[in-house]
């Protein structure tokens, strides 16, 4: 079979995989423009000033950044990751015959991007491509989250939401300390400026917390339930056999569980069906 040629709409600054979508692309620079606020309010508020407590600044300054960096490298990951995409346009009646299908058995095919359709795949109409195991499309990470990338996502959710929690630890403990040394010495900046840079980034740690929070609640409970998002919203009747809590955890984060689970550097082990059309 012919390999199919590079699909516009799944390319972008010259990445193999990086959906051209104007609207997820501009979530994904906010998401960015707001991680490297965060720094810099530790920079220049927190870590630059002598506040008088070195250990206390060296400890908290290299857990925000351990957080910083797995958290903008899950994201990376998880938008530049082909989540799972089947071959565009592969539901020809020469591949199919190539297939040696068995009488009666049902090959379904995608009107919509003319792709034969694997178990549980859905089609994106943002990426406009079916998509393997198909939990969402997120615009926050301009790309769907399937069975490659879920892992990435997952832990871009755990990141944020803890270095969001450290982010409003850290405000509020250098607020106190400020107020309690009249802000002297306290930042490069003014008081108001300081007061005001303080508050954003703690209403900013409040917001995301919670709803990264959220996101990792829910993505782990369909991990868990072994049920994408898209077939518990369309209640669909499970046509698989579904695997136990542990295994389907292993299948996404990356076998016997270690350390590497947490790792976005390190991508999934993701077990490949034994499909009479592998596509």
């Amino acid at each position: 079979m012919k390999t199919a040629p590079p699909d516009p709409n799944t390319q972008c600054c010259g990445r193999e995989w990086c959906v051209r979508d104007s609207c997820g692309l501009t979530c994904a620079v906010i998401t960015w423009l707001l991680l490297f606020y965060g720094e810099f309010c530790v920079v220049t508020i927190m870590i630059w000033p002598d506040t008088g407590y070195p250990i206390h600044q060296t400890i908290n300054g290299i857990i925000f950044h351990a957080l910083f960096v797995l958290a903008f490298a899950s994201h990376l990951r998880a938008m530049l990751t082909d989540p799972g995409a089947v071959p565009k346009g592969n539901a020809t009646d020469e591949y199919i015959e190539r297939l040696g299908l068995r009488q009666g058995q049902v090959v379904y095919k995608c009107a919509k991007c003319s792709s034969i359709k694997p178990e549980r795949a859905h089609h994106c109409s943002v990426c406009q491509r079916c998509i393997r195991r198909m939990d969402h499309h997120c615009p926050w990470v301009n790309n769907c989250v399937g069975e490659a990338n879920q892992k990435y996502f997952v832990l871009f959710t755990m990141y944020i939401a803890l270095l969001s929690c450290h982010a409003i630890y850290w405000g509020i403990w250098h607020f106190v300390l400020c107020v309690g040394k009249e802000w002297r010495d306290c930042s490069v900046f003014a008081p108001p400026a300081t007061t005001l840079l303080l508050v954003f980034l703690m209403f900013e740690g409040v917001l995301f917390a919670i709803f990264t929070w959220i996101m990792f609640g829910t993505q782990i409970s369909a991990i868990c339930s072994d049920e994408t998002g898209i077939e518990q919203l369309k209640s669909e009747e499970a046509t698989w056999s579904k695997k136990d809590r542990w295994k389907s955890m292993q299948v996404i984060f990356g076998g016997p569980f270690s350390i590497d689970w947490f790792n976005p550097f390190i991508p999934p082990y993701i077990i490949r069906r034994s499909l009479e059309y592998s596509v």
